[in-house]
């Protein structure tokens, strides 16, 4: 009888049974990855609440104190939330060996929990950014851009085209860095936010002024120029390469697609609105506001280019109808639950050790953050001088009120450094150029604006005299 030497079939017997033993370990440590997010989520929203109360203390914006909490509790500091895509091992996590002490896990096993994990957060994270994105489109008033009219405009493409160019170009031949990264990076100091230039004229009793209408119109014209230029070079990143006809393509598919769903919103409102009225169960509003915002997002994917381009485009459509104000607020407490993890997972994906200038090689990064600070200060002080036929206009404080990045620039680092094109220290450099404009900007807007309160003062004194006389 023949004797079948079973060493030479096991492999490929064994070959169909393998994905078949990966997927059931998958299977059984499922509810250890539901614990492991939950566990994450507890410290997201932790770091979360506690630097933004911090930042609300001292009278800074709260989307700092994300950034700066997801930093301690990310791979700078405390190591509680750290991600693969950074280079991290599940032994590098704190959360994951608390797991595995508990739960008595191989190390197998651990590594394919902190995978899922990380996944897991990051999809939640991109949620949070689409979400961001919808909300920042709901608060872009078109009818206010047709007040402030073409000086807006050329304030807002200046600031998008001068610190893109000196940035991207700066990096490339100061830096020799390639031109993927350098485009991202240059992009990144494009944005403006509208947020925290908006709640500062307004606590300086300038938000009606000309050069807070010209402010804040330029701002929302720099989302809109900003989130085309993101559109493209995360398309960019994607392919690897420079491709003029791509690039022109991407620019033009854009453009194409964001004013296009303007002027289809004309004629889509009324549907939206009849069909909000006619629904009668909870989310009547929200739930259909969602799925435009999603199918936009899809759509703006199917072209090539990016999800949150959509849900961009989804907001400034809903931004004109009847619900506009009711949608707002229920928007909130969505935005509430996911964008916080989007800022703090940001912050936690960076290393700031990279910068430590005890190292040699950190040297580089430090350098590189000093060139993009002062790119993107003087990038936006200098569209103060692009406005034209205005005597008397304060040029300084339409400049100054262009600096702060605020969470439009944290969009941009977030996706450079989930797409892998921005290496560590070029991250990190990102951040604390963000970081450094959104700190200055508020102290700054106070300076060079006149206080109102005087000139009021003045006025309450006189009028009585007048009487009188």
């Amino acid at each position: 009888m023949q004797i079948v030497n079973l060493s030479i079939f096991l492999p490929q017997l064994l070959v169909p049974i393998h994905p078949l033993l990966a997927t059931a370990t998958k299977a059984e440590n499922a509810p250890i990855v539901l614990t492991a997010v939950l566990l994450s989520l507890v410290v997201i929203y932790i770091a979360s609440k506690i630097g933004g109360e911090l930042s609300k203390k001292f009278d800074l914006p709260p989307v700092l104190g994300e950034l700066v909490g997801g930093v301690v509790v990310g791979a700078s500091a405390l190591h509680l939330l750290v991600f693969p895509e950074s280079g991290a091992n599940a032994s590098d996590s704190v959360l994951m060996t608390i797991l595995q002490m508990i739960d008595n896990l191989s190390p197998e096993a651990v590594q394919s929990i902190f995978e899922s994990q990380s996944e897991a957060i990051s999809i939640l994270a991109e949620l949070g950014v689409i979400v961001l994105l919808f909300e920042i489109g709901l608060e872009s008033d078109l009818r206010e851009l047709q007040k402030v009219g073409y000086q807006a405009a050329i304030v807002a493409c200046v600031g998008v085209v001068v610190p893109f160019v000196a940035g991207t170009v700066g990096l490339m031949y100061l830096f020799h860095l390639s031109a993927i990264p350098a485009i991202f990076a240059g992009a990144a100091l494009t944005a403006t936010s509208i947020g925290i230039t908006s709640k500062v004229l307004s606590e300086i009793g300038q938000l009606k002024s000309r050069e807070g209408q010209i402010i804040v119109g330029a701002a929302v014209i720099d989302d809109v120029l900003g989130i085309i230029v993101l559109a493209v070079v995360a398309s960019l990143a994607k392919t690897g390469e420079v491709d003029i006809f791509n690039v022109i393509y991407l620019i033009v598919s854009a453009t194409v697609f964001l004013l296009g769903s303007i002027l289809l919103g004309k004629f889509f409102n009324n549907s939206f609105v009849a069909i909000a009225d006619k629904l009668q169960t909870r989310g009547k509003l929200i739930i259909p506001a969602f799925i435009f915002a999603f199918f936009m997002g899809f759509l703006g994917n199917a072209i090539h280019l990016e999800a949150i381009l959509g849900a961009f485009a989804a907001g400034l459509v809903l931004d004109e109808t009847d619900k506009r104000k009711e949608l707002d607020q229920q928007v909130i407490p969505i935005a509430d639950i996911l964008v916080p993890i989007f800022f703090v997972t940001v912050g936690a994906r960076v290393d700031l050790g990279v910068l430590n200038p005890a190292i040699p090689e950190n040297r580089q990064g430090l350098i590189i953050a000093a060139f993009l600070i002062v790119v993107a200060i003087i990038g936006k002080v200098v569209t103060g001088w692009a406005v034209f036929n205005q005597p008397g206009i304060n040029r300084w404080a339409i400049g100054v009120g262009m600096i702060p990045r605020g969470e439009v620039g944290l969009v941009f680092l977030g996706i450079g450094a989930a797409s892998g094109t921005l290496d560590k220290p070029l991250q990190a450099a990102i951040i604390i150029m963000v970081i450094l404009t959104t700190f200055l900007a508020p102290p700054f807007l106070r300076l060079v604006f006149k206080q109102p309160v005087e000139v009021e003062e003045v006025v309450e004194v006189k009028q009585p005299a007048d009487v009188a006389g």
